[in-house]
């Protein structure tokens, strides 16, 4: 089992900054990739963002491309998502994801006003 444990969200006015962290923990932590995930009231569940855990590769969404960034800290099992130039539509529940959805974390709502 893994436990995946999000943090950083909140309020933030468009244009700002938020950076989110997702700390996994769990004797079998061993992922191909971690990433985000976010959902919007009313939609489905998208795709953010994830990085290769071994080797860093990234790989973005077009709506996070240039104004987001992936990145990760082995040694603390902690992937974090920098959003820059926050929009209104970036409001939603951010999600971590091991392995593209073999576990998820419980979420964090960020919520950019305008």
């Amino acid at each position: 089992q893994v436990q995946l444990v999000e943090s950083g969200g909140g309020l933030v006015q468009a244009g700002g900054s938020l950076r989110l962290s997702c700390a996994a923990s769990g004797r079998t932590f061993s992922p191909l990739t971690m990433g985000w995930f976010r959902q919007a009231p009313g939609k489905e569940r998208e795709f953010v963002a994830w990085i290769a855990w071994s080797g860093g590769s990234t790989y973005y969404a077009d709506v996070a491309k240039g104004r987001f960034t992936i990145s990760r800290d082995n040694a603390k099992r902690t992937v974090y998502l920098q959003m820059n130039s926050l929009k209104p539509e970036d409001t939603a529940i951010y999600y971590c994801a091991y392995n593209s959805g073999t576990y998820w974390g419980q979420g964090t709502q960020v919520t950019v006003s305008s």
